[in-house]
């Protein structure tokens, strides 16, 4: 790979590049410079389909903040990739961040499910401390079924795909297994936060609906 095989020559490359005389300029050509040009249309990609997310999640949820909650479980499945690259000694390459980039997307669909169990527990007023234990433990099963079988099939392709293939697949396998983790316990945590600490998120029980109810005025 070129970032691997560029990297121990790459500062004396720098140090010749900065002392060219004026008029000369050195420039990286073939893969490497395909790898760049690769790197930042996908970045610009995957920027356009992060707020394409966020547009779509706050349609549905009617709150500008939810959305952000959605999103709190993907910078753990990034560090958690770049673990998994790092034990088995694989550089971030090109395909490494087109593996982070889909990681994102499987990311955001779990949070998903377990935040459609949690809102469909506000709308029926249970309290709040009921509800996020709940919803832990009635999505840890479809959760862990999905991402078990995916983190098994992903592992031939990582032992035997090649330089190519290897390190997409761990660094998916990193970003799941360990946002995953984060999706089950600290997402509630963090919904937790937003609505009894920072209070950016309305959660009313049954009782004070009812309560809320009878202190309505009557109209005859």
């Amino acid at each position: 790979m070129a970032s691997k095989e560029l990297a121990p020559i790459e500062p004396k490359l720098n140090a010749l590049k900065n002392s060219l005389p004026p008029g000369y300029q050195l420039q990286i050509g073939g893969e490497k410079a395909k790898q760049a040009e690769g790197f930042t249309n996908l970045a610009v990609v995957l920027l356009i389909s992060l707020v394409g997310i966020y547009l779509a999640l706050l349609i549905q949820f009617n709150n500008a903040i939810k959305p952000l909650l959605v999103f709190a479980a993907a910078p753990y499945g990034a560090i958690g990739a770049l673990i998994a690259l790092a034990i088995v000694s694989t550089p971030f390459g090109f395909m490494a961040f087109l593996g982070l980039a889909s990681l994102i997307g499987v990311i955001v669909s779990h949070v998903i499910v377990l935040f459609d169990f949690i809102e469909e527990m506000r709308e029926k007023g249970e309290p709040l401390e009921r509800a996020l234990p709940d919803a832990g433990i009635e999505r840890i099963r479809p959760v862990m079924i999905t991402v078990g079988a995916t983190i098994l099939a992903l592992f031939p392709l990582a032992l035997e795909g090649g330089p190519l293939w290897k390190p997409l697949c761990y660094a998916q396998i990193g970003g799941l297994a360990v946002a995953t983790f984060i999706t089950l316990l600290l997402v509630p945590v963090f919904y937790a936060i937003f609505v009894l600490d920072l209070k950016w998120i309305k959660w009313e029980t049954t009782e004070k609906r009812e309560q809320a109810r009878d202190h309505e005025p009557t109209t005859t």
